[in-house]
Order: structure tokens, then C-alpha cells, then sequence
């Protein structure tokens, strides 16, 4: 049947958006006030500001945990459905152009800057955690069942859910920024809903939260990193006893590193430090499954794996009404809360090293293969530690009592070369932070500046510095007691990005259901086609 499909977009064809874009002052300036005002309410009333904080985090987890729960689950059912529809062919950009990074440095990427600080805080920690305290009190503590759901829950909180909603918001303005040519800002995504109404105060709005939401969430972590990098260094040193003045040095420390680092461009420093990490995370992984309780870690992986995937839709939608809701929210709903708010700052950044992919290679890399890796750490670490344990009676609930930033390295000493891979955990823990901190301020840079792909080097370096300030500040102020009031306002900042990532979800629908039948083809059938015009008429 004769078709009036016009040919596919080309790289020559497709609109550029505007480069060295003017700093937008209202975002920048906005942002910068409150950022400046949280900080004065942290330091000055440091508990007044926790349980203010602390009250609205109960009222959110109380009244909208189901809310957090059903549409989480409606992210991984929505990527789904993209990566196996025809849409999966539509590339992020025009349909002849080609990706910017080789796939190892691109999942290198998006997997540190999404997941790997809390990958080396949590590896052990919370397999332990839900061991000794078992999900929904439906175990005996320290028991086989136990364990069953101790690594089925953890495999789901690090999986197919936060990655899913990565994914939404990062495919979103990929996909607006560089097929439709409107901006790499997340304001841009809304056009089709908002029209022309992106461009002023709605617009800005939606990217001042974007900045405070990964403001506050990289000195969240640059706070958490230190403190486990402090209690590191008391490992190698024999016991010795490092306090906040120590951790504030650490801040100093990795503040200037990621900055230069960020200065760097994503083309040097970022995407360096990204390999450097896989491959020494790798070293340590397969340096602790060797040595380790190799097949005891090759059978919990199986194992968990076949409970995760049977029992994901139960605990997908789990809500806690009939019992065990104080769990729920203390562990799944915080979880999903804290993901959602590291949603712009992930989102934009994998969008921005995302051009060329097709949707499905995107949903596949973005999901798929992170959670993977994800599963496999938890695996052999937390196996190993499980071992310990279960197996050989060591005493690690006392190790998680003691604080769970010391529960790697308490689990490492137990295995051969123990100062070796304590010191390559530690440098782990500040390279993964690096990474992270670095691309969250490009991406706040990127934001204050109309979304332009190399923000300017002042910028970055403000909002660098800004970090490392704020987590200064909050720790200096309040020690943990003030990093968890810190944590629970990212919370708060995060959660109306609930409604943005479902607004993004309808707004990319929109879009995608214009897109011309051509550009939904295979991408061979697609150059067929534009080889052969004729051709068309058979389509």
C-alpha cells in the first residue's frame, strides 16, 4: 500500500539546540537562595530542622506509601512495554546518528553515577540488616528463611525499580533533547504538555527543584562517603578513632577532586574515573569470590535470583495495610522516596551521555544490565558475609550493631589480604563519590545555564564547592543526627518529582505516538528504505 511517510530525520535535518546557552538567573538565583536558607535552618537549629523534617517525611510515607508503591511499579511495567514495542527502534537522536561512547564507558557511567557510592556502603550492610532483622517480620532472625528474604529484598530495592525510574526521566529528555532538538533541560520534556508555558515560570520551577533535589542529595552522600572512608582508615590504622574534624578533611579532599574532575569535561575526567571504577570494583568482587565461599556465593546468587523474580510482583505492590507497614516505610518506601529524588540529577546526566542509542538499547542498558551487576555485588559480598555467619558462627550482628559503615571492612577482614582490599575499598568508596559528585555538578550546571551540554567552568565549580558546604556544615552542626535531617530534606524536595516522572511518562507517550511509521522501523530496513525510495511503496 503507497504510504506519504516522509523520509527519516537526519543529523542534517534535526534542530540543534542552542549552545552556550546564557546563565538563566532566575534558576540559578532561586536555586542558590533556598539552597542558602536550608543550609542557615540546618546549621543554626539543627534539631528543629530534623524534626520538622522528620514530621513531613512521616506524613509522606503514612499517606502517599501506596502511591510510591504503584508507581514505581508502573515505571518497569511502562519501560517494559517501550523496549519490546515497535517504539524500541526510535533512536535518541536522528535516525543515522551514532553513539557517543563505546558501551563499556557508557554503562561505566550511568552505573557509578546512579548506584556505586550506595553499592559500597550497602553491599554488606543490608544483606546483614535484613538477616539479623528480617522483612516483615516473616522470619525467625539469623535463620535460612531469613536469608531467603534478607537477599530477595535487597536484590529488590537495588533493581528493576529504581533503575526503572532512572530510565523514565532519562529516556524523557534524551529523547526531547536530542531527537526534537528542545534542550537538555527537564522543563523541555513538558512541551507537549505545557506548550510554550516550558519557557516560564512552570519551566523554571520544575528545574530550580531538579537543582535543589541534587544538591542536597550529593552532600547527602559526600557526607555518608565520608564517614565510611573515615571509618576506613580507623580499620587500617589499627582501631584508631577518626572524628568530624577527619571527615570534614575527607570533604575538603574528595570536593576538590570531583570538581577538578567536573572541569574536566565528561570526555576525560568522568568517563576515566567511571572506568577506573569498574574495573577496581571488579578486582574486588572477584578477588572476594575467589578467596571467598566461592560456590555458597554461586548458589545464593541462583537462589536469590529465582525468589527475587517469583516473588517481584508481591513485593512490587506490597503495601504493608494488613501489617509490617512500619518496615515498609522505614526500608521500601524510603528507598523509593530517595530514588526518586536522585532522579533529575541521574536522569539527565545518563540522557546526556545517551545520544544515538535507539530506545531499546537505552531501556535494555539502563535497567537490565545495571541490576545485573547490582545482583552479582550483593551476591558476593553479601554472601561472603552470610558465610560468616550461617556457616563459620562469627558474631555480625555485632558488627552491623557497632554502625554499618564499618560492616564491609569488618567482613573483609575476615578474608585473606585484608589491608590490601580494606585500602582498595576505601579508594573505591572515594572515586565511586567522586564520579557521582562530578556529574551532579555539570547537571546542576547544565540546569542553571538553559540546559547547555558544557556549562561554564564557574558554574560547575560553584555548585561543587556548594556540595561540599553544605555537607560541612550539616555534619560539623549535627554529626549523623544532622546528615539525616539532611537526608530526610532530600526526601521532601524529592518527593514531588513523584508527579514529574509520571507527567514525563504521559508526556514521551504523547510524543512517540506522532512519530512517523519509518521511524519505528528497524534501523536496517530504515537505510533499505532511504536507499531505495521506491521501496517505500511496499511498506
Amino acid at each position: 500500500m503507497a504510504t506519504t511517510t516522509p523520509p527519516p530525520l537526519t543529523t542534517e535535518q534535526a534542530p540543534e539546540p542552542p549552545r552556550h546557552s546564557p546563565v538563566d538567573k532566575v534558576v540559578f538565583g532561586v536555586a542558590a537562595t533556598l539552597s542558602l536558607l536550608f543550609l542557615v535552618y540546618g546549621a543554626v537549629d539543627g534539631e528543629g530542622f530534623g524534626e520538622t523534617g522528620g514530621s513531613i517525611l512521616g506524613w509522606i510515607t503514612t499517606n502517599f506509601g501506596w502511591f510510591f508503591v504503584l508507581t514505581s511499579g508502573g515505571f518497569v511495567v511502562f519501560s517494559a512495554f517501550l523496549a519490546v514495542s515497535r517504539y524500541g527502534n526510535i533512536k535518541l537522536g536522528p535516525d543515522d546518528s551514532v553513539p557517543e561512547f563505546s558501551t563499556f564507558s557508557w554503562v561505566s557511567m550511568m552505573f557509578a553515577t546512579g548506584m556505586g557510592i550506595g553499592l559500597m556502603f550497602y553491599g554488606v550492610a543490608e544483606p546483614l540488616t535484613h538477616l539479623n532483622t528480617p522483612p516483615l517480620g516473616l522470619a525467625e532472625p539469623g535463620s535460612d528463611e531469613a536469608a531467603h528474604l534478607a537477599m530477595e529484598y535487597t536484590f529488590f530495592h537495588w533493581g528493576f525499580h529504581p533503575w526503572s525510574m532512572y530510565a523514565v526521566i532519562g529516556l524523557t529528555i534524551a529523547y526531547f533533547a536530542y531527537r526534537k532538538g528542545s534542550g537538555n533541560l527537564i522543563s523541555a520534556a513538558f512541551r507537549p504538555l505545557l506548550g510554550d508555558r516550558v519557557d516560564g515560570a512552570a519551566g523554571k520551577g520544575i528545574d530550580t527543584l531538579a537543582v535543589l533535589a541534587t544538591l542536597f542529595g550529593s552532600a547527602t552522600s559526600l557526607g555518608l562517603g565520608a564517614l565510611q572512608i573515615t571509618g576506613g582508615l580507623s580499620d587500617v590504622f589499627s582501631g584508631r578513632e577518626y572524628g568530624t574534624a577527619a571527615a570534614v578533611a575527607v570533604i575538603a579532599v574528595l570536593t576538590l577532586c570531583f570538581v577538578v574532575s567536573a572541569v574536566s569535561g565528561i570526555d576525560r575526567g568522568i568517563k576515566w574515573l567511571s572506568n577506573a571504577n569498574a574495573v577496581a570494583a571488579a578486582l574486588l568482587a572477584l578477588f572476594l569470590f575467589v578467596v571467598g565461599p566461592t560456590v555458597f556465593i554461586l548458589s545464593t546468587f541462583t537462589e536469590s535470583i529465582g525468589g527475587y523474580l517469583t516473588h517481584l510482583p508481591t513485593m512490587s505492590f506490597r503495601t504493608g495495610v494488613f501489617g509490617g507497614g512500619e518496615w515498609l516505610n522505614g526500608w521500601t518506601i524510603f528507598y523509593w522516596a530517595w530514588w526518586v529524588s536522585w532522579t533529575p540529577f541521574v536522569g539527565m546526566f545518563i540522557a546526556r551521555i545517551s545520544k544515538g542509542r535507539t530506545i531499546r538499547q537505552f531501556v535494555v542498558f539502563v535497567i537490565a544490565i545495571p541490576s545485573l551487576v547490582s545482583f552479582v555485588w550483593f551476591s558476593i559480598l553479601g554472601g561472603a558475609a552470610f558465610d560468616l555467619q550461617l556457616t563459620q558462627g562469627e558474631d555480625m550482628k555485632a558488627l552491623v550493631d557497632s554502625g554499618l559503615e564499618t560492616t564491609l571492612f569488618g567482613t573483609l577482614r575476615a578474608y585473606p589480604l585484608a589491608t590490601v582490599t580494606v585500602v582498595l575499598a576505601v579508594f573505591l568508596i572515594a572515586i565511586f563519590f567522586v564520579t557521582g559528585a562530578d556529574s551532579a555538578s555539570i547537571v546542576m550546571g547544565m540546569l542553571s545555564q538553559g540546559g547547555d551540554e558544557e556549562p561554564r567552568r564557574s558554574l560547575v565549580v560553584f555548585w561543587g564547592v556548594a556540595t561540599g558546604a553544605v555537607a560541612t556544615v550539616l555534619l560539623v552542626t549535627g554529626g549523623e543526627d544532622g546528615l539525616g535531617a539532611l537526608q530526610t530534606g532530600v526526601i521532601i524536595i524529592g518527593f514531588p518529582f513523584l508527579m514529574v516522572l509520571i507527567a514525563l511518562c504521559v508526556s514521551l507517550w504523547k510524543a512517540l505516538r506522532q512519530e512517523t511509521f519509518e521511524s519505528t522501523l528497524q534501523g536496517p530496513i530504515r537505510r533499505h528504505l532511504r536507499e531505495h525510495p521506491a521501496a517505500r511503496q511496499d511498506v
